[in-house]
């Protein structure tokens, strides 16, 4: 990233994670009291033989329980078990490994509430045992794979680490960045990867996007970096990542990616409601338990930090919920080649000599006139006028004019007789449905915490922090992990 890049990162102020208040301190109260003055004259001794009865009585009572009480606890097991809202104060130390080891997992498309569709035991043991988003990880805007997957990596908005969309054209040379490109050019910032070895330390990608792409001190070693291969199995995925386990001491990688295709694949055929989303959420959830499985078996579980996150969520989306450009002929024509990116990110890139704002305006009076089919689901945009917090401007890569169409619906250029229904994403980060899945299990995670809500630009200097190294300069927050980790101070 050039210096101008880094002067313009500025930090976002994180979502506010409450701190635990301690229980209060435990207060000895009287369970009985006895009013020993005596203002209503001189003690009549019936009473006096009736208060020493009690008083002798309650002695022997107190006596009886307190001997009770003694013979259960030392004849019980010694080994008593620890009260489920305890939260340990304290990271435990590694036993086995010579430096933190994180395992950084994406789910593709695991819309937040997927790990409910069906029993998922393994997922399920990682929540229990360690931290969770209560209500979800809120994706990047646009909330689409390459931009959320390097935001992840590199805790940069994608206007800031370049990845504005999963294709779009360089404004200066009119080339296309598209998901094959592997060019440092394109993918600014400082990932995940690159700063483990500029430290020292080994890191190794079984798929990440711009994990093979070869920049800085990260030139994708053929031993710890796989070229993206949709097809490999997801077990032979998991099996790699256990094997470096199996290496000496000091060549473990100290951070480890994983990467699935699934639930997002079946997402986008169908919906995320189908039965098919059900099977691929259990399958995943095998995917982690063989991942625990032969972590248990190297005798490292408890050591290894694993973050599983997802990219983004789902939404439905179906015909009777598209908006077409043609439609807004009589206000003003968008030819297709002005349009980078029709939905969910409508991106537009008027010619020299047309001026976007007048572009902004009629298309925004068509869409307001109640005569375009759908018209009031979609928002256009000069760039400068989003809302701030989607942090979609600071880069010449986005296009002037973009339009933000409401959940489940979608923009084509003409009317067409093809029939479909499936599932999007790319929509406003503000929708609970493109909010997808954070749990942090490890040494430094408490064991049943809940958190709230944060963007996936905070797990940068999350994994920075368990690591025990310096990250670069990036838009979370450095109080972020001293949040939510048990050693941060």
């Amino acid at each position: 990233m050039g210096s101008d890049s880094l002067s313009i990162l500025n930090a976002t102020k994180a979502t506010p994670i409450p701190v635990q208040e301690e229980d209060p301190p435990n207060q000895s109260t009287a369970l009985l009291s006895f009013n020993t003055d005596s203002s209503s004259g001189p003690p009549q001794k019936p009473t006096t033989t009736i208060v020493f009865i009690s008083l002798l009585l309650i002695t022997c009572i107190a006596l009886a329980a307190a001997g009770a009480f003694a013979f259960l606890f030392f004849s019980s097991p010694s080994s008593q078990t620890p009260s489920t809202a305890h939260i340990e104060s304290t990271a435990r130390p590694l036993s086995k490994l010579r430096h933190p080891v994180v395992i950084l997992i994406s789910s593709d498309g695991f819309r937040f509430g997927y790990q409910f569709k069906t029993a998922t035991p393994n997922i399920g043991r990682l929540i229990a045992n360690g931290t969770e988003a209560e209500h979800g990880l809120i994706p990047v805007f646009p909330t689409l794979t390459f931009p959320n997957h390097y935001s992840i990596v590199t805790g940069l908005y994608p206007a800031y680490h370049g990845i504005i969309n999963n294709r779009f054209a360089d404004p200066h040379t009119g080339e296309i960045f598209t998901m094959a490109s592997h060019e440092p050019k394109w993918w600014l910032g400082e990932p995940l990867w690159e700063t483990v070895v500029n430290h020292g330390l080994k890191a190794a990608t079984y798929f990440w996007p711009g994990s093979e792409v070869k920049k800085g001190s990260w030139n994708c070693p053929l031993k710890f970096c796989r070229n993206y291969n949709g097809s490999v199995p997801f077990e032979e995925r998991v099996d790699t990542v256990l094997g470096y386990f199996d290496l000496p001491s000091s060549e473990i990688p100290v951070f480890m990616t994983l990467y699935f295709e699934d639930p997002d694949h079946q997402g986008h055929q169908v919906g995320p409601d189908d039965p098919e989303i059900t099977d691929a959420v259990a399958r995943i959830d095998r995917m982690i338990g063989r991942l625990i499985q032969g972590l248990e078996k190297r005798g490292v579980f408890d050591d290894v930090t694993i973050i599983m996150v997802g990219d983004h969520g789902m939404v439905g989306t179906c015909d009777k919920k598209l908006i077409f450009l043609d439609d807004l002929a009589p206000w003003i024509e968008i030819p297709g080649d002005w349009v980078q990116s029709h939905t969910p990110l409508l991106a537009i890139r008027p010619p020299p000599g047309v001026s976007p704002s007048d572009v902004v305006a009629k298309m925004n009076e068509g869409l307001k006139s109640g005569k375009v089919d759908n018209g009031k689901n979609l928002r256009v945009f000069l760039k400068e006028e989003l809302p701030s917090r989607l942090h979609y401007v600071a880069s010449d890569r986005i296009p002037p004019i973009i339009g933000l169409v409401e959940e489940g619906f979608k923009v084509e250029q003409k009317r067409s007789k093809r029939q479909e229904c499936g599932g999007a994403h790319g929509y406003d980060n503000a929708f609970f449905s493109m909010r997808t899945i954070f749990i942090g299990h490890g040494p430094e995670f408490a064991r049943g915490q809940k958190i709230p809500s944060f963007e996936n630009v905070q797990i940068y200097n999350l994994v920075t922090s368990i690591l025990k190294i310096q990250g670069a300069p990036n838009n979370g927050t450095q109080s972020f992990p001293q949040s939510i980790l048990l050693s941060s101070p």
